[in-house]
């Protein structure tokens, strides 16, 4: 049958919704299934084709080939949708399971239903249709800068409209704390994400990241938009305080001062795009060191200890700046540590120079009572940052010559005497090994054994509450056991000290 009005229709909804045709006249076939279907008393299945030209639509009612049920005694399951594949083969020979045989029908009048189904569903399908149509226009833009109106406000968290029908959701994390909003207000924000979801927002923006502030200053800032300086990192604390990390890609171009502008007029503007965040620029260096001291600015570092194993700094400030250096409630260490990737601890330089004299006087000793130097050499070993005995032991000969003051026979004197040094050690501890007495309470141990026993012994574990005290990786530094082995051995000490206890209390 012609029908001109599902063509209208098509041609209505495509123009306003701005969506394609294809989508719309999708839509309404699945109505007009969905009509035909509730036309019949048993639940059927129907497919509706529309000429696309024409508009002319026919009916068909399906149903899938199967086998014999067994259960069913020579019948289908479910008769209304299925049919068995001999029924279906005396009509086509070549139909196979899984096949679906269709069988045309009369259709459905669509001016009758089109004021109901079709419309329920042609609107359920070009929302679909516009909300997709957004995640794949947005889907690459993550990672930009957003601008939009605020349009609500629910719970603290923002609908922003972003223009032609197009919203944008901030959730009230993702707010600056107290920042004063209100409708109308124009705000913009870091598209973090996009999701096709059936209901609710699908663009989410944040306020907070980092990223925002580094798309503002692409935005105000000429050299980083045309990459003249590249932004290394950044760190906030959102409204109040933000640390950007930049270097220049020409020596000519100072990175900090472009950024800052003149008399602050580009840092500033990012501020009040900000809710007054206040933003320190900071020149990122090569030097790992070098950068940390420059992001912790405008504190001033006396001295820094690097330990790599644990990746962390200790910073030594004076006791005039060392609250500066910790910023109110940390935050000027806290962002400095965001934006290194290092984990920075303030400490006063006075204490830290105490604690570096009580180290070096320590380590001298150890050098006057294993190598029987006096103690200006032990002194000169210390200070130029010998720790152990192991280290003179095998150090090259030619890092021990560059010491001031030091000659070969001196050096080759104190490798010798370090050797020894760690031979009479090394037999000491295998005494020690030998001659410890196992406690029993510890051979009653489940999963232990003499030598283990002696072993701990040696080390000054010679109870069952000094094992349970131990954990799992202090037994592995001490025996040649399995993780598993020693994760046992402590559970089953910790299990012997309870009932102890328990048994006492009562």
């Amino acid at each position: 049958m012609a029908n001109k009005e599902i063509l209208l229709v098509v041609e209505v909804f495509s123009n306003e919704k701005e969506i394609e045709k294809e989508i719309v006249f999708q839509a309404i076939e699945s109505a007009l299934e969905t009509a035909t279907i509730k036309r019949h008393v048993n639940q059927i299945k129907a497919r509706v084709a529309i000429d696309r030209k024409t508009g002319d639509y026919s009916t068909y009612r399906q149903w899938e080939v199967v086998d014999a049920n067994p259960e069913c005694v020579g019948d289908v399951e479910f008769p209304t949708t299925q049919i068995l594949l001999e029924v279906a083969r005396l009509d086509n020979p070549n139909a196979q399971v899984g096949d679906i045989i269709e069988e045309e029908i009369e259709s459905v009048d669509f001016g009758r239903i089109a004021a109901q189904t079709a419309k329920q569903v042609i609107i359920h399908k070009v929302r679909e249709a516009e909300r997709k149509k957004i995640v794949d226009a947005y889907q690459s833009r993550i990672g930009e800068l957003v601008t939009g109106v605020v349009k609500r406000i629910e719970k603290g968290s923002i609908y922003m409209d972003l223009g032609g029908h197009i919203e944008a959701y901030i959730a009230k994390e993702d707010m600056i704390p107290r920042e004063p909003v209100r409708i109308g207000d124009r705000i913009r924000g870091y598209l973090k994400d996009v999701r096709l979801e059936p209901r609710g927002p699908q663009l989410f923006v944040s306020r907070t990241a980092p990223e925002l502030l580094i798309a503002l200053f692409r935005l105000e800032v000429p050299e980083v938009g045309e990459g003249m300086i590249t932004v290394m990192g950044a760190a906030r604390d959102p409204g109040s305080r933000a640390k950007l990390a930049v270097r220049s890609n020409d020596p000519r171009l100072d990175p900090v001062g472009a950024c800052v502008g003149m008399r602050g007029s580009r840092v500033q503007s990012v501020t009040n795009e900000l809710a007054g965040e206040r933003v320190d620029i900071i020149l990122w260096n090569p030097s790992e060191a070098q950068f940390v001291i420059n992001a912790m600015s405008p504190a001033e570092i006396q001295s820094i200890v690097v330990d790599e194993d644990k990746h962390s700094m200790d910073l030594a400030v004076s006791s005039e700046n060392l609250s500066q250096a910790i910023g109110r409630g940390g935050q000027n260490v806290r962002l400095a540590t965001q934006l290194t990737g290092w984990e920075l601890n303030v400490i006063d330089a006075s204490k830290a120079e105490q604690n570096a004299e009580a180290e070096v006087g320590k380590i001298k000793q150890l050098f006057i009572d294993q190598l029987g130097v006096d103690d200006d050499i032990a002194l000169i070993l210390a200070e130029v940052g010998f720790n152990s005995v192991e280290e003179i032991a095998y150090v090259p000969v030619s890092e021990m010559l560059e010491i001031e003051g030091f000659d070969e026979p001196l050096v080759n004197e104190l490798r010798s005497r370090a050797k020894d040094a760690l031979l009479i050690n090394a037999i000491a501890a295998e005494e020690k090994i030998e001659t410890a007495q196992p406690v029993q309470s510890l051979l009653d141990l489940e999963g232990m054994d003499e030598e283990l026993v002696q072993s701990l012994a040696s080390q000054g574990i010679e109870t069952i509450a000094d094992l349970a005290d131990q954990s799992t990786y202090d037994l592995l530094d001490i025996l040649e056991i399995t993780e598993e082995r020693a994760g046992m051995l402590i559970v089953e000490a910790r299990k012997y000290v309870l009932s102890s206890t328990q048994a006492h209390s009562e």
